[in-house]
């Protein structure tokens, strides 16, 4: 019902201030739809939308160096979870009403390449294995300094859906760093360890 208060010949309407407080959610809500945080949002994801796609090419090999049962398990389940990330970065996209579009990631080119010397110049066995999974955290950690970025920056800007889609993935990144330190603590560092130590022993013979 819409309250007027009566000022002599005037009437001043106090009606309709729910509208009008919707309508400045709106305008403030469009405002950051063309502000430079929603720019910067959807450059970074851009550049994990990259990163991502490149990781599909990138695990099938730390797979093929790998040689613990624990280790290849770990990267073959991280493997489908990240052909399930690309896409789930391009539903972000759609949420935003743009088109998915990648940008060259440099930080996770270098990690990439960094993972295939480590692989090149170690030897077969245990050491490779350990060496994959310190290229592999060291992927994790940049991954989940990203999702945990994008999620807050789409916390602030409003967009609902896609904090959900960063959160799910922000959480599956964590369970990957903590399996990969669960596989090293629990076989491949102590066997790395051991396979230095006989080298020694040998060498001194």
């Amino acid at each position: 019902m819409d309250k007027t208060k009566s000022n002599g010949s005037h009437r001043v309407s106090t009606g309709g201030c729910a509208s009008k407080g919707t309508q400045t959610k709106e305008a403030i809500r469009g405002g950051m739809q063309s502000s430079q945080l929603m720019k910067l949002f959807e450059e970074e994801l851009m550049d994990i939308y990259w990163a991502e796609k490149a990781l599909t090419k990138a695990i099938p090999k730390m797979i093929k160096n790998a040689t613990s049962p624990e280790l290849i398990e770990a990267l073959d389940n991280h493997l489908m979870e990240t052909e399930e990330q690309v896409k789930r970065v391009e539903h972000v996209f759609e949420s935003l009403g743009k088109k998915a579009v990648a940008k060259k990631c440099e930080a996770m080119e270098g990690l990439i390449t960094e993972a295939e010397e480590i692989m090149e110049e170690c030897e077969e066995g245990a050491m490779r294995d350990a060496g994959i999974i310190s290229a592999g955290q060291k992927v994790e950690h940049y991954e989940i300094a990203t999702y945990g970025t994008l999620r807050q920056f789409a916390e602030t800007l409003g967009l609902a859906q896609a904090v959900t889609l960063l959160e799910e993935t922000l959480k599956e990144e964590k369970l990957a760093d903590e399996k990969l330190t669960q596989v090293a603590i629990s076989a491949v560092n102590i066997e790395a360890s051991e396979e230095e130590e006989t080298k020694i022993k040998r060498s001194s013979k």
